[in-house]
């Protein structure tokens, strides 16, 4: 797969992100208690936990501070408990948009979802209305200007250790697995000494929707800034071809 980088959203998420990096690290903490209470403390039998720590490390989280959440979700046995929450949905001119939250208060997380989708002119529908839409993938960026490596040597590399595909884009390479081989995918890149933009187990859509229309396009930006700014949301997930 090649010709849809989506790199240059990735980039302008990661800028808007570093101005608010005190949410990103809030919303990575609580990845970091769930997946500890789940499956435990040791990432080399967690899986879950060892992908949320890379994600953190894509995030520029300091280490110091990823180790002190996984002793304190360990350790804590009246953390608040959290529960994985998902709803899917639609935007204007059926956009598709899922979105995955960590919550304490269901019916505050839905009421919040429901009233961004609203106010962007869309709607909340049933389990299963879009996810169809979407395949689950293992999802590695790479920028280019800060790796040296030559990309020969990266898809090698990715392919190896089981990658599915590897994409080179104008600004970055990006590298696609199973759900089930992105750990196994990543750790081979980090050992390599390969700097990874973003790492993370995503949504990726099997075809994307233009928007030509300026008022769907103040909408759904409406919908997505709303769910950005909810603490609940950890991820949102669309099909528009920004």
């Amino acid at each position: 797969m090649s010709g849809h980088s989506k790199f240059a959203n990735i980039k302008h998420k990661k800028e808007k992100n570093d101005a608010a990096k005190g949410k990103i690290f809030t919303i990575i903490g609580r990845e970091i208690a769930v997946a500890v209470k789940e499956g435990g403390p040791d990432p080399a039998n967690n899986s879950k936990l060892a992908a949320v720590i890379a994600k953190a490390k894509a995030n520029n989280m300091p280490n110091d501070t990823i180790e002190r959440g996984i002793k304190k979700a360990a350790g804590d046995g009246n953390a608040v408990n959290y529960e994985t929450v998902t709803y899917e949905g639609y935007g204007p001119s059926g956009t598709a948009i899922i979105v995955n939250a960590l919550t304490d208060n269901r019916n505050r997380t839905a009421s919040n979802v429901r009233n961004a989708f609203t106010k962007g002119g869309g709607s909340v529908g049933t389990t299963g209305c879009v996810s169809y839409m979407f395949d689950e993938k293992g999802q590695i960026i790479i920028d280019k200007e800060e790796c040296d490596m030559d990309s020969d040597e990266i898809m090698m590399t990715a392919l190896d250790a089981g990658a599915e595909d590897f994409a080179d884009e104008e600004d970055s390479y990006e590298i696609l697995t199973a759900p089930e081989d992105f750990e196994t995918v990543r750790k081979a890149l980090e050992d390599a000494d390969i700097k990874m933009a973003q790492a993370e187990v995503t949504m990726i859509p099997q075809n994307y929707v233009e928007l030509s229309n300026d008022d769907d396009i103040k909408k759904i930006n409406r919908i997505l800034d709303m769910l950005d700014d909810d603490d609940d949301v950890q991820a949102v997930y669309h099909n528009w071809s920004e």
